[in-house]
C-alpha cells in the first residue's frame, strides 16, 4: 500500500512549483493560469532514518542489503477556478485525476509577491480556500445525481444492494445540497467507490508562505490554521521556493541549509507524516541480509493482515509471526542475537501491528 495525494489549489498558488520540488518530475512551472495542461503524477521514497540503521545491522562485509523504502504517490492537477465543475477553466476532467488519491493536499497562497499573478487579484487565502471547496463539493453533487438516478431505478426493481446503496447515496446528497462536504454525512459501511466522491478524502491545507515566514506564522497562515481547526484538518507551512533549492542540494547540505532557517524537517518530510497521521497508517519492515524493507499498513490492521500486504499466500498460509521493535534489533545486531536476549515475540493471529515493529512471517505454503 501506497500512500497517494492529490495536489489541489487556485492556479500560481505555487502546487506545480511544490510538485516540481517533491518529485523532481520537472513538471512545467509558468507563471499563468493551467500551466499544467496533464496530471502529473510522481513518486517520492518516505525518509525513514531506522531503515539505514536496520541495513548496517545485516550488513557482512561487502554485502550491503538493500533498502526498500516506502513511497508517496502525489498528483498534481492543472489549478482549478470558479466554474471549474461546470467546465470553467481546464474544467471537470481535471477533478477525475484526484478521485484515487488517498487524501487531498490543498495548497493555499500565503505570501504576498507582486511578481505572481493571483487569479482573484488579490491574496486572499480564505476566500481562496472556499473557491476550490464548492468546486469540490458541486462536482461531487453533479455526479452523485447521476448515480442516485441510476439507483432508485435498480431500487425500485428490488435489488437489495442498490436500495442500500441509494439510502448512503441519499444522505450525502442532503449533506452537498447544503454546500458541505460529503465526509460530513452520517453514514455507515464502506463507500462506493464508484460514487466517485472527491469531499470524502481528508483535506490537508498546505499554507505555502515566502523564505523569511517560514519559523513565525503570518496573518494569512493564522487564518488557514483557524479555518482547518473547524473542520478538524492540519496544516503544513511549507516554503515551495526553499523546497526547489533542498531538492537540488545533498542530503548532508539541505539538512544544515534548514537547520540554518530555524526548521527542523522540510516540507515534504511535514506533508508526509501529516499524510499518514491524517489516514492512520503505520510502516512495519521486514529486514535480513537480503534486504531491509517498509510496508505501509492502516492502524489497527493484525499480522495476518500486514502478512497479506507482503504477499496474499502469506496471509492465507498464515501460521504465526517472530515480531520485534526495530531499535531492540539494531541493539542486539541481528536475529540470532535477539532470539538469544528473549527479545524476539511469537503472536499469533490476533495480533495488531505496531509502528516499526519488524516481522518474519511463519507459514503454509
Amino acid at each position: 500500500m501506497g500512500l497517494a495525494i492529490g495536489i489541489v489549489g487556485l492556479p500560481n498558488v505555487g502546487k506545480s512549483t511544490l510538485f516540481n520540488a517533491i518529485t523532481r518530475a520537472g513538471a512545467l512551472a509558468a507563471n499563468y493560469p493551467f500551466a499544467t495542461i496533464e496530471p502529473n503524477v510522481g513518486r517520492v521514497t518516505v525518509p525513514d532514518e531506522r531503515l539505514s540503521a536496520l541495513s548496517k545491522v545485516f550488513t557482512k562485509g561487502e554485502r550491503v542489503p538493500p533498502i526498500i523504502p516506502t513511497f508517496v504517490e502525489f498528483v498534481d492537477i492543472a489549478g482549478l477556478v470558479k466554474g471549474a465543475s461546470k467546465g470553467e477553466g481546464l474544467g471537470n476532467q481535471f477533478l477525475a485525476n484526484i478521485r484515487e488519491a488517498d487524501a487531498i493536499a490543498h495548497v493555499v497562497r500565503c505570501f504576498e509577491d507582486g511578481n505572481v499573478i493571483h487569479v482573484a487579484g488579490k491574496v486572499d487565502p480564505l476566500d481562496d480556500i472556499e473557491t476550490i471547496n464548492t468546486e469540490l463539493v458541486l462536482a461531487d453533487l453533479g455526479g452523485l445525481e447521476k448515480r442516485v438516478q441510476g439507483l432508485s431505478k435498480k431500487a425500485k426493481g428490488g435489488d437489495k444492494e442498490a436500495k442500500e446503496q441509494l439510502e448512503m447515496a441519499e444522505a450525502f446528497l442532503k449533506v452537498l445540497e447544503k454546500g458541505e462536504p460529503a465526509r460530513n454525512a452520517q453514514v455507515e459501511g464502506k463507500v462506493p467507490k464508484d460514487f466517485g466522491l472527491i469531499t470524502t478524502k481528508p483535506v490537508i491545507y498546505v499554507a505555502n508562505v515566502g523564505e523569511s515566514e517560514l519559523t513565525e506564522d503570518n496573518e494569512y497562515v493564522k487564518q488557514v490554521r483557524e479555518y482547518a481547526a473547524k473542520e478538524g484538518a492540519q496544516v503544513v507551512k511549507i516554503s515551495a521556493q526553499i523546497e526547489g533549492e533542498l531538492a537540488e542540494m545533498p542530503e548532508d547540505e539541505a539538512r544544515e541549509f534548514l537547520h540554518d532557517l530555524g526548521v527542523q524537517e522540510s516540507g515534504l518530510d511535514q506533508l508526509v507524516k501529516v499524510g499518514y497521521e491524517t489516514l492512520g497508517l503505520i510502516t512495519f519492515i521486514t529486514s535480513g541480509e537480503k534486504e531491509v524493507r517498509a510496508w505501509t499498513i492502516r492502524k489497527g490492521e493484525t499480522a495476518p493482515e500486514a502478512a497479506g500486504e507482503i504477499h496474499s499466500d502469506l496471509q492465507r498460509g498464515f501460521i504465526r509471526a517472530e515480531v520485534i521493535e526495530w531499535d531492540k534489533m539494531v541493539e542486539a545486531g541481528g536475529w540470532a542475537a535477539a532470539k538469544s536476549k528473549g527479545w524476539v515475540r511469537t503472536e499469533g493471529k490476533e495480533y495488531v501491528m505496531k509502528d516499526g515493529d519488524i516481522m518474519n512471517v511463519l507459514h503454509n505454503s
